[in-house]
């Protein structure tokens, strides 16, 4: 059985939608409190603890400080404001806390963040592993070691990167692997959820260092006085509860990559100090007054402008200088509609073990639907909506009826603008006359309700209150009745 995520908060309401927001990607436990959380976690393994700071009786720090102790493997989590901020750097080092998220918390930051911390935990497992074999001197276990790397090297390759055959990242996944080779700092610029990190593991992986650590921290999920811990490492005494040495995650990824998402985020006063140790390849632990050198290859990443940011001073343009030594810029999923179908088949497949599904498939609709939605969310809101078409939907085909209104509104919007020679801009029914624009509205209704009855005719009708006839008439006027005629 695998290992679940644990969720502990006092309020029944918070607790249950953290639960919706992970139960698609995560087996979840909940507790409301320290000693149920105890219980649960004697009889299951938990791979990942996130817990509310304010709870009765004990804080979120005191249970996360026992649980260091109890079950060092679990990743620790804790969620408070920032009036707590102050409790949590004091307990950041004794608890072993790996991610701090403020609230209010954004249900894809939170999902993204699980999915990372149970990564790390994973990859940490196996370093470990890796660890102690290349200790072991040569011979079968430095063998096996050296496999796994070469494993590791062809899972995040930049083929595996999917797309459809002439994407517009076949020549990105070029320009990337050229400058893998180089010990250059990249900044990747793209949406959330365009594969940013992807991207810089690929880099990771195709460059010397790949036998190094590759560290991720998101600069947006904690304020600059954690970051600066988390990064640099602070020493003891160096503020309250600080009462041992803590090394950064610029230390640990000696020799490796330190990749950096949305750094567009932090503050010009923590710019100051990050450009110092990218400059001077060396760092000062928070309560240090020694320099300790650094050998880190860093790639960056957000969704912002920083051009922009820089002539609006809201980026230092030295940082900026520094960190995009090689700028690649990610195209969002709206940009490449060819990538949907080969993105989506993956997801898919993925989606299907987890829920022990076989032979798992769209139907044609169901590919249509997706290649004709936008995706404002790209590939995590595609991954999402698959997920649950294939829990809810009639596996193991996936129909367009199982997905959520709004895929359905946008395909079928999609196709109304075209009736009109417009540009396909889902649910946005251009201009034109007041006649043109209502016949946009009803082609769309028409073919969303189609889509959702699997073109049952009879029951798109009865739920439009047309008759058979009538509803017929409006497939010929706007041009569905082929379709109809193909499903049927």
């Amino acid at each position: 059985m695998s290992a679940a995520v644990l969720l502990v908060d006092d309020e029944v309401r918070s607790l249950d939608a953290m639960r919706r927001t992970l139960e698609e990607d995560f087996e979840v436990l909940t507790a409301t409190g320290a000693d149920e959380a105890r219980a649960l976690m004697a009889r299951r393994e938990v791979a990942v603890i996130l817990c509310d700071q304010r709870m009765p009786g004990t804080t979120g720090v005191e249970f996360l400080r026992e649980a260091r102790e109890r079950w060092p493997d679990a990743v620790r989590i804790v969620i408070s404001g920032y009036t707590d901020s102050e409790d949590i750097i004091a307990g950041i080092n004794e608890a072993g806390i790996w991610q701090y998220i403020l609230k209010p918390w954004v249900p894809d930051h939170l999902l993204q963040t699980v999915r990372s911390a149970a990564e790390a935990r994973t990859l940490q497992h196996g370093l470990a592993r890796l660890d102690l074999e290349l200790r072991a001197g040569q011979g079968p276990l430095r063998a096996k070691s050296q496999a796994r790397l070469a494993q590791a090297r062809s899972s995040f390759d930049f083929e595996r990167i999917v797309r459809a055959p002439g994407s517009p990242l076949d020549a990105l996944c070029e320009m990337a692997r050229r400058v893998a080779r180089h010990d250059l700092s990249v900044l990747v610029l793209g949406e959330s959820g365009t594969g940013k990190e992807l991207m810089a593991r690929a880099i990771h992986y195709a460059s010397p260092r790949l036998a190094g650590p590759f560290v991720v921290e998101n600069c947006a999920a904690i304020p600059d006085t954690l970051l600066e811990s988390e990064l640099f490492g602070h020493k003891r005494g160096a503020f309250t509860g600080a009462v041992d040495d803590h090394i950064g995650l610029f230390q640990r990824a000696h020799g490796g990559t330190v990749f950096l998402d949305e750094i567009g985020e932090t503050s010009p006063a923590f710019q100051v100090k990050l450009l110092r140790v990218l400059q001077e390849g060396e760092l000062r632990p928070v309560g240090s007054t020694r320099a300790v050198p650094v050998d880190v290859r860093v790639i960056a990443a957000t969704h912002r402008d920083l051009e922009a940011d820089v002539r609006a001073g809201r980026f230092r343009e030295d940082l900026y200088s520094r960190i995009a030594g090689v700028t690649l810029a990610m195209p969002p999923l709206r940009e490449r509609p060819g990538d949907i179908v080969p993105i989506a088949q993956r997801l898919l497949a993925d989606a299907a073990v987890e829920l022990g599904v076989s032979g798992a498939r769209f139907d044609d609709d169901a590919r249509a639907v997706l290649v004709g939605y936008p995706w404002p969310g790209n590939i995590r809101e595609l991954r999402n909506e698959i997920a649950r078409a294939l829990a809810l939907g009639d596996a193991p085909v996936v129909h367009a009826a199982a997905f959520s209104r709004k895929l359905l509104h946008g395909q079928a919007g999609a196709h109304a603008e075209k009736l009109n020679g417009q540009s396909a801009q889902p649910v946005s029914f251009g201009s034109g006359t007041l006649a043109e624009r209502l016949d946009s509205i009803e082609a769309m209704v028409l073919r969303e309700t189609l889509l959702r009855h699997r073109w049952n005719k009879t029951r798109a009708a009865q739920e439009l209150g047309l008759s058979r006839v009538g509803l017929r008439a409006k497939l010929q006027r706007f041009g569905l009745e082929d379709a109809a005629k193909d499903k049927a």
